[in-house]
């Protein structure tokens, strides 16, 4: 069985229509009756005004979270989304304030109006410029041509509201964007030894400063001195030419001059030595403006390193453990024994390693796979004499996540979402939840396990 992605892109006839209102029909002329989710069936209004920009709420669900990632920045959702939620501006996570926008564009009301103004305000000029496009292929050249060019936020913006942007189209600009995301960790590594790079060079250009800026101190010291001096001079010599009436006048202009083209010539190279002196600061300020950036990239991604290092020691430590002796079971997963695991989303493959290490450890294992070919309506199916809920948070859309956490509330079961959608994720969680129930088994505090009925709740 191959793993199927949160996001499954509709599949068009090959005579798809270029109108707005064949499109949608085109759609979903190939999704049985009463199959189709509401938010994502056009409504009258729409099939009879295809020339009218598509709404925030107008979109499909599954399109918000790419569209808010994209288009707005967590600073802008910071000073947005308190106002319509309970998440403190300062403490709150930018995960959290991300998945808060996108419940509320889901919700739709003020608070999407808000996101909608926000966005049509910060991008009104790609709007304008993508108004030219009469047609989807018009419409989906312009987008190759932003996705060239690199000005990804406002194009997506602009083509995913555009009046033809079909099915097709948004299918094109959502697969474009998914794949760009794989390459962001790509440059990681280089970013990392350019800021080494940068930082060694920022130091030369540090002491090259400071060298130029006595050079230059000493420079417009002498040039004072030399002022004064020449300033002596002339008036020596003035007073000379008037006690002399005599005294060649020609001689004395002559001198006059020579001090004079002696002056600018310091001058022009005290000006020389200020314009080079200007250049490299405003050059070092650019590098340690570059630097810190890449040292808070440097900081997030060693963040990552020591999650990912965290699992990888956890699974290591399982697997030596369990396969220390035949029959034996890893210490940190010994708390599973006699309990039911529900597992939501994530991966066949994995999934299969999961099952294995669970039930060798004496649990249960109850896989549902998000609503992707289950129905997310058997949610609650799953959960009877659960003990405990676990999902990854890269393999499960918003949707079924917020609604696996309002099952998991209403019925008192504990759920926790994992990273990744991996074996080393799973074990460093149920890791972490062993070593916790030890400490509160000593302290005498162990809640007792959740247990409902289906019909009486």
């Amino acid at each position: 069985m191959q793993s199927v992605p949160p996001f499954r892109l509709a599949r068009t006839p090959s005579g798809e229509s270029t109108s707005a209102a064949g499109a949608y029909g085109a759609a979903y002329s190939a999704t049985p009756a009463g199959a189709a989710d509401a938010c994502c069936t056009p409504t009258e209004a729409q099939l009879r005004s295809p020339h009218r920009r598509a709404r925030l709420s107008d979109l499909d669900s599954h399109l918000h979270c790419s569209v808010i990632g994209t288009c707005l920045s967590t600073n802008e959702l910071r000073k947005l989304v308190p106002k319509f939620t309970d998440l403190d501006r300062q403490h709150a996570t930018d995960l959290e304030i991300h998945h808060a926008a996108v419940e509320l564009a889901i919700e739709g009301g003020a608070a999407a109006k808000a996101l909608q103004k926000a966005l049509d305000a910060r991008y009104s000029g790609a709007v304008r410029r993508f108004e030219v496009a009469k047609d989807p292929e018009a419409l989906l050249a312009l987008w190759k041509d932003a996705l060239k060019s690199g000005d990804i936020p406002p194009a997506y913006w602009a083509v995913m509201t555009h009046p033809h942007a079909i099915m097709s189209v948004r299918q094109a600009a959502f697969g474009d964007l998914h794949m760009l995301s794989h390459l962001v960790g790509v440059a990681n590594r280089a970013d990392i030894h350019r800021l080494v790079a940068l930082e060694e060079e920022n130091a030369a250009l540090k002491d090259k400063i400071e060298r130029q800026q006595e050079k230059l101190h000493e420079l417009t010291t002498e040039r004072d001195a030399s002022l004064r001096q020449l300033s002596t001079q002339v008036a020596e010599l003035s007073a000379k030419a008037e006690r002399r009436p005599d005294t060649s006048e020609v001689n004395l202009e002559a001198e006059i001059e020579a001090l004079r083209e002696a002056l600018a010539a310091r001058d022009e190279r005290l000006a020389i030595h200020t314009s080079r002196r200007e250049t490299a600061e405003q050059r070092a300020l650019d590098e340690q403006r570059h630097a810190q950036t890449l040292s808070q990239r440097l900081d997030n991604t060693i963040a990552t390193l020591n999650v990912v290092q965290a699992e990888c020691n956890a699974l290591e430590q399982a697997l030596v453990a369990q396969g220390g002796e035949a029959g034996s079971k890893a210490e940190d997963l010994t708390s599973l024994s006699g309990k039911r695991v529900v597992y939501v989303g994530g991966r066949p493959g994995s999934n299969a390693a999961l099952r294995q290490l669970v039930e060798s450890a004496g649990g249960d294992f109850v896989v549902h796979d998000g609503g992707i070919e289950d129905r997310k309506g058997m949610f609650a199916a799953a959960l009877p004499r659960a003990d405990i809920v676990v999902f990854p948070v890269d393999c499960i859309d918003h949707d079924s996540m917020n609604l696996l956490k309002r099952v998991c509330d209403r019925h008192q079961v504990d759920y926790h979402p994992l990273r990744t959608a991996s074996v080393a994720s799973f074990v460093e969680l149920m890791t972490r939840l062993s070593r916790a129930s030890q400490q509160s088994g000593k302290s005498g505090n162990t809640p007792p396990a959740s247990r409902f009925c289906l019909r009486h709740g």
